[in-house]
């Protein structure tokens, strides 16, 4: 048996390199909290079980503390999980930007995992029809058997994303609140220009004019593909994702043939263009270079997830003591509404090899991740090193020196790998900050975001023909490299019309035809889960 490579971010090989097969194993009796067992009959201390060995993918998700780390599963925090779930991880990370790519490398060449980390539901173009293909197993019965925490605290909407054929594949990490994205401002530098909170989208790039006088070198920070920078896309309520598309007339088609709102968003981004609101090589920023120069303090305006803007605060004051941080009500349009995509309840999900040796203890493990426990080590740490507990309350001092911050993200987020990823109210509650932040969720988030009709699994169409095929969160390609080039003034944006025939040409026809068809007919398709509405 070959042994799984221990890679950190900055070595990560191509997934074509990762070693073979599952390692060796016999099943232990439990991955949960570790303790003394006892033979009762001979009341003598009765051999330790053996800790359940299984290897599992990640992706980074452009973690610094991760990306970071020199060996991830000599990390202090891993080994710590370990000793809790009597456990023996081999973590193999999946660089970030080049997640999709090497997932399915790592298909192709059958070099997969125990477990593997998936971006969402079953159907994501990473997961190169894995699934379908009988790579993973059916968890119904182990779910039944050892999860029942699973089963009780996860949505059953996030359950039945999880279903191919009836069976559930999946475990899911699962999202109670379908706005997660928001609108973020320099509340220190909205103040200098005597402005109030803006509203509509002139009022907002009004505040970035004034930004750029002050001398901010980003007023609205950028993005490539878009990506969390899609604020006026939201305005005008033409996200060209996955999940955004609308009837018009007797046909289901992509919120992007609304023409006049497509061209007034790129008019917006064109402007910000020209008039320096924007970075000239925002077509290029990459995530790294997007955080790096917000926390630079070089940027006004710009997207993020709400729950982290505590830690991002934190860190920015390393370099501007005096900056403030807040959540603003994203510009509404026409329509007088705003804000982001609402996300699906499922945010990544875990599926088990059919070959992993163990398959009871990994079901053990995730059943873990949502006891009482579990909420306590991801949340505080550990008793007596990151905090004390005096008549059962508990004291924790949130991090503030950057790297600090970048480790609770860490171990909050990434390594607390099932959970509701609304925000973190273990230490949300502790300060009136993080108070003020969970009733964002109540007065702002709540009132924002934009839906549309969605279908899974994925339409066979946007598998089949890739190019006009969007991912949750950026354009399809086809689309993608138009509208750079018109907020660029290399192209008209007058010619929209025409990038619309282009998508139908390549593929979006048939797009148009099976989502018409899957819409209008649900119960000649009972596997189809279509959703129109994600606010409950």
């Amino acid at each position: 048996m070959k042994k799984w490579i221990k890679v950190s971010a900055a070595s990560v090989v191509a997934a074509s390199m990762l070693a073979g097969c599952s390692p060796e194993a016999k099943p232990a009796p439990a991955a949960a909290p570790s303790g003394g067992n006892t033979n009762a009959a001979a009341g003598t201390p009765a051999k330790p079980a053996e800790k359940t060995k299984f290897s599992m993918s990640m992706r980074t998700l452009n973690f610094t503390y991760v990306e970071k780390s020199p060996n991830i599963n000599e990390d202090k925090w891993v080994k710590k999980l370990e000793e809790m779930t009597n456990t023996d991880l081999d973590i193999v990370l999946v660089p970030h930007k080049e997640y999709e790519q090497k997932m399915i490398q790592m298909f192709a060449t059958n070099d997969i995992p125990d477990v593997v980390q998936g971006d969402g539901g079953i159907n994501g173009k990473e997961m190169a029809g894995s699934i379908q293909a009988g790579v993973f197993m059916p968890l119904d019965d182990l779910l039944q058997k050892y999860g029942q925490n699973l089963l009780k605290k996860i949505p059953q909407e996030a359950w039945e994303r999880m279903k191919y054929q009836g069976k559930i594949y999946g475990i899911p990490e699962f999202l109670s609140n379908p706005s997660r994205r928001s609108t973020w401002i320099r509340k220190d530098l909205l103040d200098k220009t005597g402005l109030p909170v803006p509203k509509t989208v002139d009022e907002t790039m009004n505040v970035l004019r004034e930004f750029k006088k002050l001398g901010v070198e980003n007023p609205f920070m950028g993005r490539e593909g878009f990506k969390y920078a899609d604020t006026f896309f939201g305005s005008y309520d033409v996200f060209p994702y996955l999940s955004q598309s609308m009837k018009q007339g007797d046909q289901i088609v992509p919120k992007f043939f609304n023409t006049e709102n497509m061209q007034k968003a790129l008019q917006t981004y064109k402007t910000m263009y020209d008039e320096g609101l924007i970075n000239k090589e925002f077509a290029t920023i990459n995530p790294t270079q997007f955080k790096n120069t917000i926390l630079a303090g070089k940027a006004g305006m710009w997207s993020m997830n709400a729950n982290e803007i505590l830690q991002w605060e934190a860190q920015l004051k390393a370099t501007v003591p005096t900056a403030k941080l807040e959540v603003i009500p994203s510009p509404v349009g026409p329509d007088g509404k705003g804000g982001y995509y609402l996300y699906g309840s499922v945010t990544r999900t875990y599926f088990i090899n059919k070959k992993a040796k163990n398959p009871e203890n990994i079901i053990k493990f995730f059943d873990w991740m949502l006891s009482d426990e579990a909420e306590k080590f991801f949340t505080f740490g550990v008793k007596g090193e990151t905090y004390t507990e005096e008549n059962g309350k508990i004291n924790y001092k949130t991090p503030t020196e950057p790297a600090a911050v970048d480790e609770e993200r860490y171990r909050q987020a990434f390594l607390w790998m099932v959970q509701d990823t609304t925000y973190n109210k273990g230490t949300l509650s502790l300060t009136d900050e993080g108070k003020k932040l969970m009733n964002v969720y109540d007065t702002i988030l709540a009132k924002e975001g934009r839906d549309g009709i969605d279908f899974q699994p994925r339409l066979d169409a946007l598998v089949k023909n890739p190019d006009v095929a969007p991912n949750s969160d950026t354009p399809p390609n086809v689309l993608l490299t138009h509208m750079v080039k018109m907020v660029y003034g290399k192209e008209p944006i007058s010619d929209w019309p025409k990038v619309i025939d282009e998508w139908k040409q390549k593929g979006g026809n048939d797009v148009i035809k099976e989502a018409t068809d899957k819409y209008n007919n649900k119960s000649k398709y009972p596997e189809i889960i279509v959703t129109e509405s994600r606010r409950k």
